[in-house]
């Protein structure tokens, strides 16, 4: 029995009654309840709406209920009847408001009207559309240069908003595009075009019908993406391998429970996720990669002998570049440096490469456990090269597959969110609209921070998302926001970043997936496009709570025509009639011929990928072989140099009760945990080893050395299966541990993976002990 009250280790699979339990709870909490059985039975169907959760793909099915736990949770988190009004404001001051919970905030409902906010009375206050309008064109025309303002996306934006986002910036002259993706998936992106010539997988939804095995690293679908989870079993019941690696033992990747099979429901079954889970160290990917590699070279020359083969030599001399280099770099990487950090047994890797060996076609698929670490990108590197040695890119049921977050941040970048934007799209939208564009790249989301810092940005718009809650460094990224002459979020919910602001800020209520969008032309549907590269129409189902939300088009259009007037073109024609956004986007897009023709197709319509095609986007036309070395340390030097013996490495993750930033619940079922965010995942060894007890609240200061201390406290060690010297907790409560410097090579992406941790008894303030004693 746990000694923490709040500590029950769970019993159950994943999804099942459990699942049904929970969204069953959040439907009931949505205080719209009737109406949101119907809302919820149109998420991903056709005449519906593209789920607001995660980007995972499926197949086409009318007949099946398309929803899962966590899609369930966001669409009733987003159909609620609560509203946030001017009346709501006028009770409540920003700084009362600030001293709330995350969950708190956003749990008070959808916004409803622009505010403005009011240095004096310190309440955000009513303003029109016109004046909010008004007062950002005249912000945008005062600034001396168009890069002293950056635009921050977020994932949930559609296409439709994304691409006359970027239009409107580039108008305005800047390519300063802060975005979610630089936060989570820049490694990858950066890794596959620098590999593969594309920034996408190269798999469809159907290869994991066809896989011979599948390669699962670093990523919590339980929790993060459950509609994945049918995927994984599917992929064992048929008697494929599937072996995962993961840091943590999570009940997602060892057994579900189909909510929608009667038998198994009704006789309590499940079906396991995997054949194999390892459980290497945090950050030890790459050498387990690379001990396989070492493996299969063995495994090769054996074969060699016997006058067979393990590599595709074919593949490899036809479509590759570097593989020597590669292998002879593999060859001289010790077994003593391989196994220590990997976590792994010599054993166990060998396995692994019998597994790899012996199949035909094999998917490697990934997320966030392997993007967020200096060694990131490399790390990639190291897992395309796995893939090249047998052909596996660009065959069925073989290819990368990095498994996206937000619902379409993949979309985002295909419109043109980007801050450092390729010679042929800016040279497409030069030819399309007339203009010339802005050339010199722009701020990501941490060089974004460093020019608030440096006040050399003054405007910061925000097309959804929470900013001040997800970057790292807490502390700093809000001192940054609040430097800025104005902030204008453009937002569904009340969150963190409507209350980390200077003098002047901006909130504008815009519509979500779920919403009707009526235009001048009548209701209008936007698309998306998910982790396989399929772009899907999406169309709301409820009437909006209030007449003063506007859609994320409409907004952005207003702001550009207040702007820029009809330069390049009249914006409030595109906000009236999307379909002439799409008509724009197929003139400047390769891929969206007849884009809207094809969303009428049912489940939506193929991008197409060059790698796929072993059409290799590459300098040298082939896919290149990227070597590197096993990284020294897991831990960024600034952070080397500080550690000791009782130095823990920190990764943070989410609970099962929040997505992002935002906190549906205070539960955190498949992990046992209930009613409380401030633990901490640690092995048991650990705990006695660092002179602890289960149940002991501690706090965690980071290492690094810039002379700023990061701390936060108050966390309660929970004894979990996690390598010795390894610990987790949740985010976006250790975001402050995150040092702003600490983040990949290669990419700009945060290590929120990879944090070097010392552990201290935890003291209560002196003002909350004489608060007691009172």
């Amino acid at each position: 029995m746990s000694k923490n009250s709040f500590y029950t280790p769970y019993k159950g699979p994943a999804g099942g009654w459990g699942a049904l339990q929970s969204t069953t709870k959040h439907w009931l909490k949505s205080d719209n309840a009737v109406r949101n059985v119907f809302t919820m039975l149109k998420t991903n169907q056709p005449n519906g709406f593209d789920c607001p959760g995660c980007a995972w793909g499926e197949k086409h099915d009318p007949a099946k209920i398309r929803f899962c736990e966590n899609g369930a949770k966001a669409v009733n988190w987003e159909a609620t009847s609560r509203r946030v009004d001017a009346d709501f404001f006028k009770q409540h001051s920003v700084s009362w408001l600030n001293t709330q919970s995350d969950y708190f905030l956003e749990y008070q409902g959808r916004l409803t009207e622009p505010m403005r906010y009011n240095a004096q009375t310190d309440h955000y206050e009513p303003i029109s559309w016109e004046q909010a309008f008004a007062q950002i064109a005249e912000s945008l025309k005062a600034q001396e240069d168009p890069n002293q303002v950056a635009f921050y996306t977020s994932g949930r934006a559609s296409n439709e908003a994304a691409f006359l986002y970027q239009l409107f910036a580039r108008a305005y002259g800047t390519n300063n595009f802060p975005d979610c993706s630089n936060m989570c998936h820049e490694a990858s992106g950066y890794a596959l075009i620098s590999s593969l010539g594309i920034g996408k997988g190269s798999v469809e939804i159907d290869d994991f019908e066809r896989a011979d095995a599948v390669f699962v690293f670093g990523q919590n679908p339980g929790t993060n993406h459950p509609r994945m989870l049918e995927t994984l079993r599917e992929v064992v019941s048929r008697g494929a391998q599937l072996l995962t690696f993961n840091t943590l033992r999570e009940r997602g990747l060892e057994r579900f429970q189909n909510p929608q099979n009667p038998i198994e429901m009704l006789t309590n079954g499940s079906k396991p996720t995997h054949t194999n889970y390892y459980c290497p160290k945090i950050g030890g990917d790459m050498a387990v990669v690379r001990g396989i590699v070492k493996v299969l070279i063995e495994m090769e020359n054996a074969a060699q002998k016997e006058g067979k083969a393990i590599f595709d030599h074919e593949f490899i001399e036809q479509h590759t570049q570097g593989m020597d280099a590669y292998l002879a770099k593999v060859e001289q990487t010790s077994w003593d440096d391989i196994l220590p950090q990997s976590g792994l047994s010599k054993e166990e890797i060998y396995h692994c490469a019998e597994v790899y060996a012996n199949a035909n076609s094999v998917i490697c698929t990934w997320a966030m456990g392997i993007t967020q670490h200096h060694h990131s990108v490399a790390t990639i590197h190291e897992i395309v090269n796995l893939l090249a040695l047998r052909g596996n890119i660009g065959k069925p049921g073989a290819g990368t597959c990095p498994v996206r977050g937000h619902s379409n941040v993949q979309g985002d970048r295909t419109m043109g969110i980007n801050e450092a934007p390729s010679k042929a799209f800016l040279d497409s939208m030069e030819k399309h609209f007339g203009f010339p564009q802005p050339q010199d790249h722009g701020l990501n989301v941490v060089q974004t921070i460093q020019a608030m810092q440096a006040e050399k940005v003054k405007v910061f718009i925000a097309l959804g998302g929470n900013f001040a809650a997800a970057t790292p460094d807490t502390q700093a990224t809000q001192e940054a926001l609040k430097s800025c002459d104005l902030i204008v979020q453009i937002s569904t919910k009340l969150n963190r970043s409507h209350l980390t602001i200077g003098d002047n800020a901006l909130i504008l209520p815009c519509f979500g997936r779920t919403d009707i969008d009526q235009q001048a032309t009548g209701v209008q549907r936007v698309t998306v496009e998910d982790s396989f590269s399929m772009v899907h129409a999406s169309g709301g189902v409820m009437e909006p709570l209030s007449p003063e939300q506007r859609s994320e088009p409409a907004i952005i259009a207003g702001m550009a025509q207040a702007t820029l007037g009809d330069f390049p073109l009249n914006w409030e024609e595109l906000a009236g009639d999307y379909s002439l956004i799409r008509q724009h986007i197929e003139a400047v897009i390769p891929g969206f011929k007849d884009f809207n023709q094809r969303i009428e197709h049912k489940g939506g319509f193929y991008l197409g990928n060059s790698a796929r095609e072993r059409n290799w986007a590459t300098p040298g036309g082939k896919a290149i072989v990227h070597t590197h070395s096993l990284p020294e340390s897991i831990l960024p030097k600034k952070a080397q140099d500080l550690a000791s013996d009782s130095t823990l490495v920190l990764q943070t993750l989410r609970s099962h009760d929040q997505y992002n930033t935002t906190i549906y619940g205070m539960d955190d079922r498949y992990r046992g945990i209930k009613g409380e965010r401030q633990v901490l995942f640690i092995n048991p060894a650990d705990i006695k080893r660092l002179g602890y007890q289960e149940g002991d609240t501690v706090t965690l200061r980071s290492l690094w050395d810039d002379g700023v201390e990061r701390k936060v406290s108050g966390f309660k060690l929970v004894p979990y299966s996690i390598p010795a010297g390894n610990i987790a907790a949740y985010y976006p409560e250790t975001n402050p541990l995150v040092p702003l410097n600490s983040h990949g090579e290669f990419s700009y992406t945060p290590t929120s993976k990879s944090i070097a941790i010392e552990l201290e008894p935890y003291q209560e303030p002196a003002s909350k002990i004489a608060s007691v004693a009172n």
